[in-house]
């Protein structure tokens, strides 16, 4: 079973990334063949200043590598250091019918956010179908918000099956993961780089601290016992802390007598203490930079070593070859 995932280097990584996308890659690459690329193409279409872009892909990939991801179980690379996958994606936009793109919720979000109506952010589903199609994926896991991408490659890939040929491109399956992790941001809202309320992975300890103290609270005196389970400081305890330590912190807050602060320096602690052996290795990677560009080039490799023969298959069967 192939697995195939990505992640846009836009940025750090927050701990909404970590446990939306990032904690589920790491279980999945003990499950099958995974392959997980940083999506730096698709990354152009919001980040236009290339020394961020490429500080953002190897952060990601320092990062990817500190938490879990090991090399010898899951094929690791950077998505242009295969720029097979751009042909694939321009044969799949000649026969993409148009009103499939306009259906997207994807694009009308981003350009309700305020990102540019460019051709690369409309076309953003074909270049993903040709993320998934190009490795031969058998499973994608996605959230729900994403389920209609997956959805569109499956579409694709049977209308170029039938206009060219049973077995041209292998139909990849969805797995949904219906308990994806809500994390909250400092003000409640989904953690997100877009509403600027994200906490993150690897912040320094001051500047953690200054985001902690900072999570929105209501007014509830210090004496008075608060609902739990409105807190997004309960919230975000119970992604990092033990079920016992969550009953504890839970009782407490009913109990009434603890103030919010307290109760944001225990989840500070929480944290800190969760990714601590994370941090530890991220330093390590951070000076071995030549073990972590060894890795996304042996893996891109890899990743090439699929694409090219899918992507030879697919010329022969549109008349390229």
């Amino acid at each position: 079973m192939r697995i195939l995932s990505g992640l846009q280097p836009s940025g750090r990584l927050h701990l909404g990334n970590y446990f939306g996308m990032m904690e589920p890659a790491l279980r999945l690459q003990h499950e099958g063949e995974a392959f997980y690329f940083i999506a730096d193409y698709h990354s152009l279409t919001t980040v236009h200043d290339p020394v961020a872009l490429r500080e953002n892909v190897l952060n990601l990939a320092i990062d990817f590598l500190a938490c879990g991801l090991d090399p010898a179980k899951a094929t690791f690379f950077r998505q242009s250091d295969v720029p097979e996958v751009t042909e694939l994606a321009w044969i799949l936009s000649t026969v993409t019918p148009m009103p499939w793109l306009e259906r997207c919720h994807s694009y009308k979000d981003k350009t309700a956010r305020g990102v540019e109506a460019s051709l690369g952010l409309f076309g953003y589903p074909v270049l993903m179908a040709a993320d998934i199609l190009i490795y031969d994926s058998d499973v994608v896991p996605v959230g729900k918000d994403q389920k209609q991408h997956v959805e569109i490659t499956r579409d694709l890939a049977i209308h170029v099956n039938h206009l060219y040929g049973e077995g041209t491109l292998k139909l990849p399956l969805p797995r949904i993961k219906e308990e994806t992790a809500a994390v909250p941001g400092t003000d409640g809202q989904k953690m997100s780089k877009s509403y600027n309320n994200t906490i993150g992975l690897f912040e320094e300890e001051k500047a953690l601290k200054k985001k902690i103290m900072g999570i929105l609270t209501d007014s509830t005196p210090v004496e008075e016992p608060k609902d739990p389970e409105g807190s997004f400081i309960v919230q975000m305890y119970r992604l990092v802390s033990s079920a016992e330590d969550t009953a504890t912190l839970e009782a407490d807050f009913r109990r009434g007598g603890t103030g919010y602060g307290d109760f944001k320096k225990r989840l500070l602690a929480a944290i800190w203490d969760r990714f601590a052996k994370e941090r530890a290795l991220r330093a390590e990677l951070v000076a071995n930079l030549d073990h972590v560009h060894a890795v996304l080039r042996q893996g891109a490799e890899r990743a090439k070593s699929v694409a090219v023969p899918v992507l030879e298959r697919v010329r022969k069967a549109v008349g390229l070859r």
